[in-house]
């Protein structure tokens, strides 16, 4: 059975394009992803599939060696038509795919679970799924990580626009930085033909000969103005938008998103918030941030570790994660994969990267330290709310 088309499918398709990450290489961030969905979902194949105008496009696969199919024959055409997940325990039994080639192929795909991948505007852009070739269902607690991995898939995503927008931002307030001694130069130019001006106004003169001087000096004035608006341009892109927010809240729901995964992963996270803490914030950014970071702590806990997060108010408004080693001999190894990844010079983990752009971004202050048989501290400081 061919896939319906979403209502919205410009728009979606629109949205899809924006990130610009379809025919990117593969990336450490998407492969770790679908390696945990295969492994907490105990099936041999996942993948993060996109699906495109004609064909359904995978940014990261375990299982498969194929990069891209038809989107007539996606499962995952299917999926984005609706806002949970899709589970299909026999697909030899579901008349929407029971003549599918893959199904009646030997072996051929039984088993199908796909979660979308919805945007922060509502668009469905493909899902993380997983596929078996053996019919199956899924546990109460794989049905709940799923659809929390794929939102970290979108918040990949989207993190990853977002931080292009940054580095265009920073690039262009550079450039600015660096011309503000040509604005100074352009500024003593453009006081002279002025200065001209109201000098010849404030003497006696004939009507003619104040149009004289005026015509004399509009030309050079407006080619001064043309520079000053060439050297400021546009106003740089990737802007936050900044509003109060409560910090707790947005921890707290952080808290929920990556909670499905420590389960299913048997790493708990415990939340201890104070509320209100009010700070100064893109609330969307924000709690993407935030999320990322919970979720790279429960991604390199080991098994049967814990993570604690909790707000206060210290030096500022403090967010503080806590990865503990509950078995000896098996550290948490947070530390080493943030500093490394983020805060080193060339950091290699470019979502971490793109985390600490943000808090960056928001004058937060990333503070970390590491204490052997009990874990990582790290902790985020933020400015007061004006």
């Amino acid at each position: 059975m061919r896939p319906p088309v979403p209502l919205e499918e410009v728009d979606r398709l629109r949205a899809l394009h924006e990130l610009e990450v379809l025919d990117t290489p593969p990336e450490s961030e998407f492969d770790d992803l679908v390696a945990l969905a295969s492994r907490i979902c105990g099936v041999p194949m996942s993948l993060v599939s996109l699906i495109d105008a004609d064909r359904q496009w995978h940014k990261a696969r375990v299982g498969t060696d194929a990069v891209e199919t038809s989107r007539d024959l996606s499962f995952c055409a299917h999926a984005i038509l609706g806002r949970d997940l899709m589970v299909v325990p026999d697909a030899a039994a579901d008349p929407r795919f029971a003549e599918h080639p893959a199904v009646v192929d030997d072996p051929g795909v039984r088993f199908y679970a796909g979660a979308p991948l919805i945007t922060t505007e509502g668009f469905a852009l493909g899902t993380l799924c997983v596929v078996d070739a053996e019919p199956r269902r899924l546990t109460l607690s794989q049905l709940q990580a799923l659809p929390a991995l794929a939102r970290q898939v979108t918040a990949q995503l989207e993190l990853r626009r977002y931080g292009a927008l940054l580095e265009r931002s920073n690039a262009r307030l550079h450039e600015l930085e660096r011309h503000l001694d040509e604005f100074a130069e352009l500024s003593s130019k453009l006081r002279e033909p002025l200065t001209a001006m109201r000098a010849y106004l404030d003497a006696p003169a004939t009507a003619c000969g104040v149009q004289d001087m005026v015509m004399a000096n509009a030309h050079p004035l407006g080619r001064l103005v043309d520079n000053l608006l060439e050297l400021a341009g546009p106003a740089p892109a990737g802007a936050l938008h900044l509003r109060e927010v409560n910090l707790s809240y947005l921890v707290q729901r952080a808290v929920e998103a990556v909670r499905p995964i420590g389960d299913a992963k048997h790493v708990p996270v415990t939340a201890h918030t104070a509320t209100p803490i009010r700070v100064h914030a893109d609330p969307v950014r924000l709690e993407q941030a935030l999320s990322h970071l919970l979720f790279s702590a429960v991604k390199y806990a080991p098994e049967g570790g814990r993570v604690e997060v909790s707000t206060a108010i210290e030096a500022g408004p403090v967010v503080r994660v806590h990865d503990r080693d509950l078995i000896p001999g098996k550290q948490p190894s947070l530390f080493r994969h943030f500093y490394e990844g983020a805060l080193a010079a060339g950091g290699r983990d470019r979502g971490l990267g793109i985390v600490k752009a943000i808090f960056d971004a928001h004058h937060a202050t990333v503070a970390m330290a590491d204490r052997p048989c009990d874990g990582t501290s790290l902790l985020v400081v933020f400015p007061l709310s004006p």
